[in-house]
């Protein structure tokens, strides 16, 4: 891959840069089963519900997502709602708690390829930024040791606070692509979600690159992905 087209690089952060969506789907996995079962008559959630409604969405979204596919009506209530609200907010901030507690306890480290690729492009000067749906991001950055390789992180509190609508839109990508002093067309998007490669090809940046984590490549190639890797050393 020739870096020298492109002004800028705009990662995803959770299955892209380091493999806490895997600590993101324990979480989730945890969160959904022990509310469904104050719901008889409920299957389950399982990993492809993960990846059908959650997968790259903010967290709130993720949660109203799921329970309209399970026909489960609940208030939207705040963000300032308690972990055992049973509202859409409470139900993140419950996820939140979970996925808190796995971060710290375990840590994580960012993917040795995508380590590569950080370092070959800091190297060459290239912009990079984290454009992430996780509230989380800086801290997972600071856990992983990869916070000083970004110049910016626009994450899921800053896209609040501004206003941006999440992935699948492009909004928080065209919002990091402009601070880098980027324009869309200039930059690359790295996602492995459906969501983001769709928000990279709504966004129509110069190139959308999906990592398959799972979710499969000719996912990725359908929702718009124009090359589909398995490890971000392979780009180097």
């Amino acid at each position: 891959m020739d870096w020298s087209q492109y002004a800028a690089a705009l990662f995803d952060l959770d299955g892209v840069v380091t493999p806490t969506a895997d600590v993101h789907m324990r979480a989730w996995d945890v969160m959904f089963n022990g509310f469904l079962e104050g719901h008889p008559g409920q299957q389950p959630y399982t990993e492809a519900d993960y990846f059908a409604y959650v997968d790259g969405k903010p967290r709130y979204d993720g949660v109203a997502s799921f329970l309209e596919s399970r026909g489960i009506d609940l208030p939207h209530g705040d963000p300032s709602d308690s972990p055992d609200q049973e509202t859409v907010c409470g139900l993140g901030n419950r996820k939140n708690d979970a996925f808190r507690e796995v971060l710290h306890g375990e840590g994580v480290a960012p993917y040795p390829g995508s380590l590569r690729l950080l370092d070959a492009l800091r190297e060459r000067g290239l912009p990079m930024a984290i454009v992430s749906s996780s509230r989380n991001a800086p801290e997972v950055l600071d856990v992983a040791g990869v916070a000083s390789y970004f110049d910016t992180v626009m994450d899921g509190q800053v896209a609040s606070q501004r206003g941006l609508a999440g992935k699948p839109a492009p909004d928080t990508f065209l919002a990091a692509a402009a601070e880098l002093g980027a324009s869309a067309a200039e930059s690359v998007v790295l996602e492995d979600a459906l969501s983001g490669v769709a928000a990279g090809r709504a966004g129509d940046f110069g190139l959308v690159i999906g990592v398959d984590r799972g979710v499969g490549a000719d996912a990725l190639t359908d929702a718009g992905a124009d090359v589909v890797v398995t490890d971000l050393g392979s780009l180097l």
